[in-house]
Protein backbone atom coordinates (compact mmCIF):
# COMPACT_ATOMS: atom_id res chain seq x y z
CA UNK A 1 0.00 0.00 0.00
CA UNK A 2 1.09 3.45 -0.26
CA UNK A 3 1.47 6.29 2.55
CA UNK A 4 -1.89 7.85 1.70
CA UNK A 5 -3.32 4.51 2.65
CA UNK A 6 -1.19 3.39 5.15
CA UNK A 7 -1.65 6.88 6.95
CA UNK A 8 -5.98 6.58 7.27
CA UNK A 9 -5.27 2.83 7.98
CA UNK A 10 -3.42 4.38 10.93
CA UNK A 11 -5.90 6.91 11.35
CA UNK A 12 -2.87 9.47 11.12
CA UNK A 13 -1.59 12.05 8.49
CA UNK A 14 1.02 11.16 6.05
CA UNK A 15 3.68 12.98 7.53
CA UNK A 16 3.30 10.56 10.92
CA UNK A 17 3.82 7.74 8.26
CA UNK A 18 6.47 9.38 6.48
CA UNK A 19 8.17 10.32 8.99
CA UNK A 20 7.84 6.61 10.39
CA UNK A 21 9.95 5.99 7.23
CA UNK A 22 12.53 8.62 7.34
CA UNK A 23 13.31 7.51 10.99
CA UNK A 24 13.45 3.88 9.92
CA UNK A 25 11.34 2.38 12.31
CA UNK A 26 8.87 0.87 9.73
CA UNK A 27 9.82 -1.65 6.85
CA UNK A 28 9.69 -0.45 3.36
CA UNK A 29 10.25 -0.92 -0.23
CA UNK A 30 10.97 1.85 -2.42
CA UNK A 31 10.26 0.51 -5.95
CA UNK A 32 11.91 4.02 -8.15
CA UNK A 33 10.66 6.94 -6.15
CA UNK A 34 7.71 5.38 -5.01
CA UNK A 35 7.45 4.02 -0.86
CA UNK A 36 5.25 0.93 -0.63
CA UNK A 37 4.20 -0.83 2.71
CA UNK A 38 3.10 -4.15 3.75
CA UNK A 39 -0.22 -4.53 5.73
CA UNK A 40 1.36 -6.81 8.20
CA UNK A 41 4.45 -4.41 8.78
CA UNK A 42 1.58 -1.85 9.97
CA UNK A 43 -0.15 -4.61 12.22
CA UNK A 44 3.31 -5.29 13.44
CA UNK A 45 4.09 -1.62 14.14
CA UNK A 46 0.64 -1.10 15.38
CA UNK A 47 0.81 -4.64 18.17
CA UNK A 48 4.86 -3.55 18.90
CA UNK A 49 3.23 0.12 20.41
CA UNK A 50 0.39 -1.00 21.90
CA UNK A 51 -0.33 -0.58 25.65
CA UNK A 52 -2.05 -2.25 27.81
CA UNK A 53 -4.66 -0.57 30.25
CA UNK A 54 -4.17 -0.24 33.83
CA UNK A 55 -6.07 -2.19 36.05
CA UNK A 56 -7.80 -0.06 38.83
CA UNK A 57 -6.86 -0.77 41.65
CA UNK A 58 -9.61 -0.75 44.55
CA UNK A 59 -8.53 3.07 46.55
CA UNK A 60 -7.63 2.74 50.67
CA UNK A 61 -8.33 5.75 52.58
CA UNK A 62 -5.19 6.28 54.69
CA UNK A 63 -4.63 9.42 56.87
CA UNK A 64 -1.56 11.41 56.73
CA UNK A 65 1.31 11.01 59.18
CA UNK A 66 1.40 13.97 61.09
CA UNK A 67 -2.23 15.30 60.35
CA UNK A 68 -5.01 15.08 62.65
CA UNK A 69 -8.67 15.42 62.51
CA UNK A 70 -10.07 18.76 64.01
CA UNK A 71 -12.27 17.90 66.71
Amino acid sequence: MNVAEAAERLGTGERFVRRLISERRIAFVKVGRHVRLAESVLDAYVFANTVPPVTARPSRVRARAGYRRAA
